[in-house]
């Protein structure tokens, strides 16, 4: 139980992190708000696994694999951060929560994993919830809909890299690398995107997102040393579920009957596959 506490936690976090994303990103630049997000997250590591680590969190066995792993999720942070002034916040997160059925499709390819029962259906009935979400006359249809969808691809593609590494190097050494390596390279555009806060606010906001984004990834690795992964698939999808009620109290929006549906053959399916792979 607590394990599952700890992950509603964390998806908690991340939900309330994307809200105030979608605050700060309708008078700020996504590039400064995307840098800040892993720069405040770079510095509660050091904060929490500096003195326990020292040097030893730049100790790794395929450096290469870790500045890819960090690069593929800062552009995975990009694609979501930008769509979001232009999407509400419950379609958007629906629209990457397919990311868990293309990390069991990539797996196979990848990993040489054995795909679970029935991974070509429920990718099938994903994409229709996604159809359903993005549809003509929909509130989503619109070209920022690819961009939350790209955004799970390459998070696919992460959680791909970390599989690879977890049998490699320290967890923690993994975790600094993503928010060293997003970081620099999310610095990279800063000179041409950089626009200093107006409102005293924003800053506090800025490093909000990072402390909320840092503070949710360390209670989710706490979450995955109390309990297997299988059991705390299907509660991740209450991100939704979160977003969707802060969708509603913070920016007013409440999805229609179909994007419902559609979210819902989203999380059904995932959490169908997820009973799955645990059962088997």
């Amino acid at each position: 139980m607590r394990g599952i506490a700890l992950l509603i936690c964390a998806v908690s976090c991340f939900a309330v992190m994307e809200a105030v994303v979608k605050v700060l990103a309708s008078r700020n630049p996504v590039g400064v708000i995307v840098w800040a997000r892993y720069f405040f997250n770079m510095l509660l590591l050091l904060v929490f696994m500096g003195p326990g680590l020292g040097a030893g969190l730049l100790r790794t066995h395929r450096p290469g694999l870790q500045w890819l792993r960090g690069a593929i999720l800062g552009v995975s942070s990009v694609c979501f951060f930008a769509g979001l002034p232009f999407l509400p916040l419950a379609e958007a997160a629906a629209l990457t929560s397919i990311g868990p059925i293309l990390v069991a499709m990539l797996a196979v390819r990848l990993l040489g994993e054995r795909a679970p029962p029935g991974t070509a259906w429920a990718l099938m009935v994903s994409f229709i919830g996604v159809l359903l979400i993005v549809r003509p006359g929909g509130a989503v249809f619109t070209w920022a809909a690819l961009l939350p969808l790209g955004s799970a691809l390459c998070y696919a593609a992460y959680q791909i890299l970390t599989r690879r590494l977890s049998t490699i190097d320290d967890g923690r050494v993994t975790q600094f690398y993503g928010a060293l390596a997003a970081t620099l390279l999310l610095s990279v555009p800063l000179p041409w995107v950089w626009q200093m806060p107006e409102r005293p606010l924003d800053i506090a906001l800025m490093v909000g997102v990072g402390a909320l984004g840092g503070f949710g990834h360390l209670l989710l690795v706490q979450a995955l040393k109390l309990a297997p992964a299988s059991l705390l698939a299907p509660f991740a999808y209450g991100h939704i579920v979160i977003s969707l009620t802060l969708g509603l109290l913070v920016f007013g929006a409440m999805p229609d009957a179909i994007a419902l549906s559609g979210m819902a053959l989203i999380v059904g399916t995932g959490v169908v596959m997820a009973v799955r792979q645990r059962r088997g």
